[in-house]
C-alpha cells in the first residue's frame, strides 16, 4: 500500500470519461474521491451537467444530482451545488425541468437548452473554479459517452470541460457490456487528435472471471493506442453504492407469486420513478426482499408496498389509472394491507392533484387512488429542504424536494418537524389513514436511519427483522473504504497521481 501522505500539484484535475453511459463512471469517480481523501488530500467531485431524476438537498437546502452527493460523501466534505451546477430532470420524452445552482428554473425542450448552452457553460466554469480554488484535487465526472459526434459542439460536461480545466483524461470502458476493444478504438477514432492526447489511460470495468485471461487484451490495447492500461475492475457483489440513474431497475423481473421470496416488500415501477435510492437501505437488510414491480399484479404475497417518487405525478397517476394499477392497490388496501407513499407517491395516493399552471404538462386536475385524505396542488417555488423530525419517540433525517403543497383534511400527521436547513421549525409532515396502515411523507432518505428503519418494519410486522448499527449512512461509509480498497487493489494509482505532479 502507498504512504498514506501523497504530494500533488495544487489545483489539480482528474477527469473520467466514458465510452458509453452506464460503463462505471460514478463508481470511479467515487472510488478516486475517497481513495485520495484518506491519503491527506482535500478532493472534490464535479459534474457540471447531470441529467438524472434521482436528487438530493445540500446542507443550504438546494438541489443537485445523488451521484455527486454520494461522491461527496466518499470526499468526506459536504455537498455543495458548485458540484453539480447544472441538473436536468426528464419530465417526458423531449423535455426536462432545468435546475441551476441548485434552484429549478424553467421546464424546457432539448433544443431551447442548447440554445442556452454558452451561459451554461460559464455558469459550470465558473462552478468549477470555486472548486478549484477551495479544494486541492477535483475529480471530474463525464456524462455519457464523450466521443458523441453530433454533440460535441454543444458538449458542456465531456471533453471541452476536461480542456477547459487542463485536465487528463481516464478513459472508462465496460467489458461487460461486450466489445471493449470497439469501445476504446471506436471512441479515439472519432476524437481529435488534440483530444486524444488528454487521454492519459484507460480503465477496464466489470470484468468477470480470471483477471489473467485478459493479460493479452492489455498488451493489445496498449500497443495499438500508445496508452496505458491503468488496471482492470473485477465484478464485485459485496460493496453496494447507490446507482446513479434508474436504467439500474428499467426492467424489472415480472415475478410470480411462487418467485416471491417472503417476506417480501413491492415498490410500484412507475414510469417516471425518482429517488429510487430511498429504498437501498431496505434491499440491504438480511431476510427482507424488496421488489420493484411493473406489470399489473396481485399484491397480496408483500407485507408492504411502496409507491416511489415520481417526476411527473399527474401522468404517473393516468397509467396507474389505465393500466388499472389502481384497482390492485386499492384491493390491497382493503384487504388490510400497508402501503407507503413518498413525495410524489405521497401526492398520487390523495384523493387529487391540481396543476393549475401546467408545471407537469397541460393545466387540469387528476383524480388520486383515494388511500389518504389530502389534496395537492403543483405550484412553485419548488420545496428543497434538509429535515430532522420525529415519528413518535423516534428522531430521523430527510430531504425533501417537491413541487407544490399538500393539505390534510380531518387526519393524523406522520412526523413532527423540527428542522429544516439548519433553522429550527415547528411543523408537520405526511399523513397516516386506516389505523396507521396507509402512510405518506415528503421525506426522502427515511430508510437512511436505522431507527426509522425499525419503526417501519414493526408497523407491518416485520419487527423480528434485524436492521444493524451500520444502516443507512453509516454502511455506507464502509462501503466507500471497501470500494477504494478494491479500486487500489486492482489499479495503477501510482500512475494515475504522476499525471497530477
Amino acid at each position: 500500500m502507498e504512504s498514506k501522505i501523497i504530494n500533488i500539484k495544487q489545483g489539480s484535475c482528474l477527469a473520467v470519461l466514458g465510452t458509453a453511459s452506464e460503463v462505471g463512471k460514478s463508481i470511479v469517480t467515487t472510488a478516486l474521491c475517497r481513495y485520495f481523501n484518506t491519503r491527506g488530500i482535500r478532493v472534490a467531485p464535479f459534474k457540471a451537467q447531470n441529467m438524472s431524476n434521482n436528487s438530493g438537498v445540500t446542507p443550504e437546502g438546494l438541489e443537485m444530482g445523488r451521484a455527486q452527493i454520494v461522491q461527496a460523501e466518499a470526499a468526506r466534505i459536504p455537498p455543495h451545488v458548485d458540484m453539480n451546477p447544472i441538473l436536468l430532470k426528464p419530465t417526458g420524452e423531449t423535455g426536462s425541468q432545468v435546475v441551476l445552482m441548485g434552484e429549478a428554473v424553467e421546464n424546457i425542450t432539448a433544443s431551447q437548452y442548447y440554445k442556452n448552452k454558452e451561459h451554461l457553460f460559464e455558469t459550470a466554469c465558473a462552478a468549477f473554479d470555486r472548486l478549484r480554488d477551495t479544494y486541492d484535487l477535483i475529480i471530474m465526472e463525464g456524462a455519457g459517452s464523450c466521443a458523441e459526434v453530433n454533440l460535441m459542439t454543444d458538449d458542456l460536461v465531456n471533453l471541452r470541460m476536461a480542456e477547459y480545466a487542463g485536465a487528463p483524461v481516464i478513459l472508462v470502458a465496460d467489458i461487460h457490456k461486450g466489445g471493449v476493444f470497439a469501445q476504446i478504438i471506436g471512441t479515439l477514432e472519432c476524437l481529435s487528435q488534440k483530444q486524444r492526447n488528454r487521454i492519459a489511460g484507460f480503465i477496464i470495468n466489470r470484468f468477470r472471471g480470471d483477471l489473467r485471461l485478459f493479460d493479452e487484451g492489455v498488451r493489445w490495447i496498449e500497443q495499438r493506442t500508445g496508452k496505458k492500461v491503468l488496471g482492470v475492475l473485477p465484478w464485485y457483489d459485496h460493496i453496494n453504492i447507490e446507482a446513479e440513474d434508474s436504467v439500474v431497475i428499467e426492467n424489472p423481473a415480472n415475478v410470480s407469486g411462487k418467485d416471491i421470496k417472503a417476506p417480501a416488500i413491492a415498490v410500484i415501477r412507475i414510469p417516471h420513478i425518482s429517488n429510487f435510492t430511498d429504498f437501498e437501505p431496505l434491499s440491504r437488510l438480511k431476510g427482507l426482499n424488496l421488489y420493484f414491480v411493473e406489470k399489473v399484479r396481485d399484491l397480496v404475497p408483500f407485507k408492504a408496498v411502496i409507491m416511489p417518487g415520481t417526476k411527473n405525478t399527474r401522468s404517473d397517476l393516468s397509467w396507474l389509472h389505465a393500466t388499472r394499477w389502481s384497482e390492485k392497490i386499492a384491493a390491497y388496501a382493503d384487504q388490510g394491507g400497508h402501503i407507503l407513499g413518498i413525495c410524489g407517491g405521497y401526492q398520487i395516493m390523495g384523493h387529487s392533484v391540481h396543476d393549475p399552471d401546467g408545471l407537469e404538462g397541460l393545466p387540469g386536475k387528476s383524480k388520486g387512488l383515494m388511500l389518504l385524505p389530502v389534496e395537492t396542488v403543483l405550484k412553485a417555488p419548488k420545496t428543497t429542504t434538509r429535515s430532522r423530525f420525529v415519528w413518535q419517540d423516534v428522531e430521523g433525517t430527510g430531504y425533501e424536494i417537491h413541487m407544490g403543497q399538500t393539505r390534510r383534511f380531518d387526519a393524523e400527521p406522520l412526523f413532527r418537524v423540527f428542522e429544516r436547513n439548519r433553522i429550527a421549525c415547528e411543523t408537520e409532515d405526511g399523513c397516516m389513514a386506516r389505523g396507521s396502515r396507509i402512510i405518506g411523507t415528503y421525506m426522502h432518505g427515511m430508510f437512511d436511519v436505522s431507527g426509522i428503519t425499525k419503526r417501519w418494519l414493526t408497523t407491518i410486522g416485520l419487527s423480528d427483522i434485524e436492521v444493524p448499527d451500520t444502516h443507512g449512512l453509516a454502511a455506507k461509509d464502509t462501503a466507500y473504504d471497501d470500494l477504494a480498497a478494491h479500486f487500489e487493489k486492482h489499479i495503477d494509482t501510482k500512475a494515475i497521481i504522476k499525471t497530477l505532479q
